[in-house]
């Protein structure tokens, strides 16, 4: 006769506990248009608890259940409201000491009161948990997203009581087949990160839509694409913009409406960041918004914004701070984007994944334009389906996130992966889907050069509208001779931006030219970089590796401690280093 395993021995042996909680996915297809809508916190004082051993999902302590099947009593070893309490948003890393290092899974629980508001739909989003979140409302498994820098939403509507308990196993494992996979430059933070918010809508709601001025259209058209779910998918929605006398009633069929305006708005621009207030209604659904209209284009080797030759003078950023990690606040993003500006930048590249909602729209108010990057990034499996699919979804979450925001000129596909014939089916497939959610912006990735040939020849351009080229030429190639041997070998089509190049520094350390990790030494290789960039035509736009220190673990050496040193200010940004003036000059002077 069959012996049944007791609830100790079905957890300790079953190593399939992590089957039942991979369903549910939630992807970009889940996401609701949320912006201009009222919204409740969930943020604050969570209960939260290491769990290197998987234990709740192997054990269910989302079950709460305290008695087993033969109805004996268990210990309460996971009662939730007698654990440590973790602000929501932060990453753990830096609220405790024992957690700096840590990487695996923790729980993160809540609860919170729910009263009914008429007929309503209600999602709870999350605007990003690295990497993996596994979600659970009253003692039910609702849903699983990975991607550590995107949202996702999860649909409770019928499933909230007036008391909730909410429930988050988020895990930061570094994965092959994930994206970003094992390895990575920058610090592996975990937990809930940004925001989490209890969103309401009607039953028919306004699910996306997206506002933009027609490409080639002289400036004087505009396009609203939206979608409407729910029980009234035949109807009639309202654009309301004003500023520009618009108010256009759009047929809505199935669920779909379209249509094309005639209007001269005003253009956004770094100098000038026009936005409108628009409206749109369908039903009893109502989104507030401000948008602004451009054109970014590229015309032969030139990038034109607005009819305008641009040349992007640039910086890239991580999303990190000495005091709160990836969990950055709004303060620290205007202060990254204010110096930036000091230094006579117009436009910021966000590497190496998509930081948050807020940059975009911060961007949009102060005038600066932005790249932004999904995490295809070194040592991806470009054979696995599994991880295609993974970057695809994070490339649509960013996308419609994001489309709406003028600040945003390019959509990055990628940094640094040697051209192989599995990563050209890989990228090339992104940049195509990157079209197809958003014909008007730009398309790039940070390719490698040919190190052989000493010359830009990387398949992938061929699907690009601008060539990205990150290069260390001074630094990791010392034979500095090499670089203008490059750009007058190589004879591309289309404009090149050196999306990185740059040395490490340590703030404070004077040294000479020749002493690495000295500001000396750093100095001398943006000024011969300039110097060489100068001279090439098709070179229309720099971002330098990196506005600021920041963390890294595989930084070992004396002067790097644990940092990347090769940021333009300390990772405090209290200190400039002289090659933040090289670059202010060389800016100035554009």
């Amino acid at each position: 006769m069959d012996k049944k395993p007791n609830i100790f021995e079905e957890h300790l042996h079953n190593e399939n506990y992590l089957d039942k909680f991979t369903d549910k996915l939630l992807t970009h297809t889940g996401m609701i248009y949320d912006a201009g809508r009222e919204k409740e916190s969930l943020n604050g004082w969570w209960n939260f608890g290491i769990d290197q051993y998987d234990t709740c999902l192997r054990a269910k302590w989302f079950e709460e259940r305290y008695q087993d099947t033969d109805g004996y009593l268990l210990p309460m070893d996971f009662n939730f409201d007698q654990w440590e309490k973790i602000y929501v948003p932060s990453c753990w890393n830096l609220q405790r000491e024992r957690y700096f290092l840590y990487e695996g899974s923790a729980i993160y629980t809540r609860t919170f009161r729910y009263v009914k508001q008429g007929e309503e739909r209600v999602f709870i989003k999350f605007c990003a948990a690295n990497y993996e979140a596994r979600v659970f409302l009253n003692k039910e498994f609702i849903g699983f997203h990975q991607g550590g820098s995107t949202p996702f939403y999860v649909e409770v509507t019928g499933e909230l009581q007036e008391a909730n308990r909410l429930l988050v196993v988020v895990t930061n494992t570094r994965k092959r087949t994930n994206v970003p996979c094992e390895n990575t430059d920058w610090f592996n933070y975990g937990g809930i990160y940004r925001d989490v918010e209890l969103i309401r809508v009607p039953e028919t709601f306004i699910k996306d839509f997206h506002l933009y001025l027609i490409p080639e259209s002289n400036f004087g058209k505009i396009c609203l694409n939206l979608t409407i779910v729910g029980k009234q998918l035949d109807g009639e929605a309202l654009l309301t913009i004003e500023e520009l006398e618009i108010k256009e009633r759009i047929p809505v069929k199935d669920g779909q409406g379209s249509v094309e305006i005639g209007a001269s708005p005003e253009l956004w621009s770094p100098d000038l960041p026009k936005l409108y207030d628009v409206e749109l209604t369908y039903a009893g659904d109502r989104i507030k918004e401000k948008i602004g209209f451009r054109e970014i284009k590229v015309l032969g080797k030139k990038i034109i914004l607005n009819g305008k030759k641009l040349f992007l003078k640039g910086v890239c950023a991580h999303e990190e701070s000495v005091i709160n990690g990836k969990a950055v606040s709004e303060e620290e993003i205007i202060e990254n984007i204010r110096l930036a500006k000091e230094m006579n930048c117009n436009y910021i590249r966000l590497a190496h994944y998509p930081h948050s909602e807020k940059v975009s729209r911060i961007a949009d108010q102060i005038g600066i334009m932005l790249w932004e990057e999904i995490p295809v990034y070194w040592a991806i499996d470009f054979t696995n389906p599994e991880t295609y699919c993974d970057a695809e979804n994070q490339l649509a979450e960013l996308i419609i996130r994001d489309r709406n925001r003028a600040s945003v000129i390019i959509w990055s596909v990628g940094n640094e992966n040697a051209d192989t014939d599995e990563r050209l089916a890989f990228m090339s497939s992104l940049a195509q889907k990157s079209k197809e959610l958003d014909p008007t912006r730009l398309v790039s990735a940070a390719c490698l050069i040919d190190q052989v040939e000493n010359i830009i020849n990387d398949r992938l351009t061929e699907y690009l509208d601008v060539i990205g080229i990150n290069e260390y030429y001074g630094w990791y190639n010392p034979n500095f001779s090499k670089l203008p041997e490059l750009f007058v070998k190589s004879q591309p089509d289309k404009p090149v931006i050196i999306s990185e190049f740059g040395a490490g520094a340590k703030a404070g350390f004077r040294g000479t030219v020749d002493d690495y990790f000295s500001e000396g030494c750093q100095k001398e290789v943006y000024k011969k970089q300039i110097e060489t960039f100068a001279k090439i035509p098709y070179i229309q736009g720099t971002s330098p590796w990196i506005l600021f220190d920041f963390r890294c673990p595989r930084r070992l050496h004396n002067l790097q401690d644990y940092y990347n040193r090769k940021g333009l200010l300390s990772e405090d940004k209290s200190y400039k280093k002289p090659a933040f003036y090289v670059m202010k000059e060389f800016y100035a002077n554009k």
